[in-house]
């Protein structure tokens, strides 16, 4: 079985939304270098990163930290 990463969740989502790694960052106020290390699953998100990430993506927190098994 194969698991849906954080890193996945928020890349798949970013792009559906239709906003570039770069547009990302300036609307969370981080740098490109953090969001790539958090959608390479690099770098992990802290709860406020998944909160500011869902409000601008306009979903729940839960559908980012959700594991999906194929």
């Amino acid at each position: 079985m194969e698991k849906s990463s954080i890193a996945q969740r928020i890349r798949a989502f970013r792009k559906l939304k239709g906003y570039t790694q770069s547009e990302l960052a300036d609307l969370l106020g981080v740098s490109i270098a953090i969001l790539g290390a958090i959608e390479r699953g690099t770098r992990k998100p802290d709860n406020k990163m998944i909160h500011n990430i869902s409000q601008v993506l306009n979903i729940e927190p839960e559908e980012l930290v959700a594991v999906v098994v194929k």
